[in-house]
């Protein structure tokens, strides 16, 4: 009875060192899957995506930026417009300047020339003075009315300018 139970016992330790084979064998080959599937692992860095869906992204995306762009644009030319108007408001301001100094350069010459024969006339004759008191403050009012009317003038043609601007923005 011996002898049937030791072949028994033989072969499940003859099948008990098969399985540690086997299973050393399956360690050996399986305990790389990590690394092999992390290698094998696909990275998708482009999507592919269908041709009407790219159309409409487009067409929404256009929409979108469309009245965006318009009313900066709106917003670019109103600014241009006031920077030019400014600009011809100083070219008017200077012109001002500019004829109101000219002005004040001949007429400091020709008082320089009246006054010398001022004071003859005021040597002579007493009611001379006066009359030359009163020929200056004349010719002073003159220049002042001058400047007024040039000043005017250089004002209405500064706001025909802007409304002919006005006009041709709307």
């Amino acid at each position: 009875m011996a002898n049937p139970l030791t072949s028994c016992v033989s072969s499940l330790r003859s099948t008990n060192a098969l399985l540690s084979s086997s299973i050393s064998i399956l360690d050996s080959g399986v305990n790389d899957f990590p690394r092999l599937a992390k290698v094998l692992q696909t990275t998708r860095h482009f999507e592919l995506l269908p041709e009407p869906t790219l159309q409409s992204a487009q067409s929404s995306l256009l929409a979108s930026l469309t009245p965006e762009v318009a009313s900066l644009l709106s917003r670019v030319e109103s600014h241009l417009d006031k920077l030019a108007r400014r600009e011809q408001a100083l070219i008017a301001r200077c012109e001002l300047l500019e004829g109101r100094i000219g002005e004040g350069r001949a007429s400091m010459g020709g008082a320089r020339g009246s006054g010398a024969g001022e004071r003859s006339s005021v040597g002579i004759n007493g009611d001379g003075s006066r009359e030359a008191l009163r020929l200056k403050q004349l010719r002073g009012k003159k220049e002042r009315l001058g400047y007024a009317v040039e000043r005017l003038v250089l004002q209405a043609q500064q706001r025909e300018r802007q409304l002919r601007m006005s006009v041709a923005a709307q």
